[in-house]
């Protein structure tokens, strides 16, 4: 479902992301992670079309996102870190526009919205303003809205940042439910290794650019010989405090601009 061969993005002299080659199957859930400044933000901004590409391939559903950016689109919902709800707008309305923004169907759109609203438990809550949710509300309604166009990938960008244990167990509950029974290919980023061990079909880890390793959880346990994910991922790519890394806001809003306008 995604291919990516010898990816290579450079902002002038920096080289962000390094030669970097993956595949993620469909119905696969698929964890990219490494430490901030990785290069990690970088590749799924050129995944969804907001950067492009020094060098390399990608291709989405066997579309290339850089010369059938519109068909590209349509294949994939977005959740970034940022927040991209109308907090004066409904819930239901947040999803309404939503729906109008992909086309889908006027019938279609109403079932769908009630179907996953009442799996993300948000049903009873359809008609309130969304700044008056929770933050775990919040981020249920993001990723619910991200799987309303019935995408055939979702890519979710740090999606539990900020939530409480039980907040986070249930998104992740509602996410794996519709994998499973929609074949939706998730890719995901999170700094919370328990959860990519948890959820994550594969996981690739990517440093300074590089990737460093890729594989089942199991395998990369044993590939490092450590009993746990984040002993892993440490032993991976060290335990030195790295800086954040600029650019992920306004991600959703520059990703609206070039939908609605059609053009990067």
């Amino acid at each position: 479902m995604i291919s990516v061969r010898n990816l290579v993005k450079s902002f002038g002299a920096f080289t962000a992301v390094d030669d970097v080659s993956f595949d993620v199957g469909e119905g696969e859930i698929f964890a990219f992670l490494g430490p901030n400044g990785a290069g990690k933000t970088t590749t799924i901004k050129m995944l969804t079309t907001l950067l492009k590409p020094s060098s390399g391939t990608i291709e989405l559903d066997g579309l290339d996102p850089q010369t059938k950016q519109n068909e590209a689109r349509k294949r994939f919902g977005i959740v970034f870190q940022d927040p991209s709800l109308d907090g004066d707008m409904t819930a239901w309305e947040n999803m309404e526009i939503h729906g109008v923004l992909y086309h889908v169907p006027h019938k279609l759109r109403r079932r769908r919205i009630e179907e996953l609203m009442k799996l993300f438990e948000l049903w009873e809550r359809r008609g309130e303003q969304v700044k008056k949710f929770s933050g775990g509300m919040k981020r249920r309604l993001e990723i619910a809205r991200g799987f309303l166009h019935t995408p055939k990938i979702l890519f979710l960008d740090e999606p539990t940042l900020g939530l409480d244990p039980q907040s986070r167990n249930q998104l992740w509950t509602h996410v794996k439910r519709l994998n499973e029974t929609e074949k939706v290919t998730v890719f995901l980023t999170t700094h919370y290794m328990d959860e990519a061990d948890r959820v994550a079909h594969r996981i690739g880890v990517i440093d300074h650019g590089k990737l460093v390793a890729q594989g089942t959880p199991k395998a990369i346990k044993e590939q490092t010989r450590t009993e746990s994910l984040e002993d892993a991922f440490l032993k991976l790519t060290g335990s030195t405090i790295r800086d954040e890394s600029a650019g992920s806001a306004d991600q959703m809003r520059q990703f609206a601009r070039m939908w609605s306008g059609g053009k990067r």
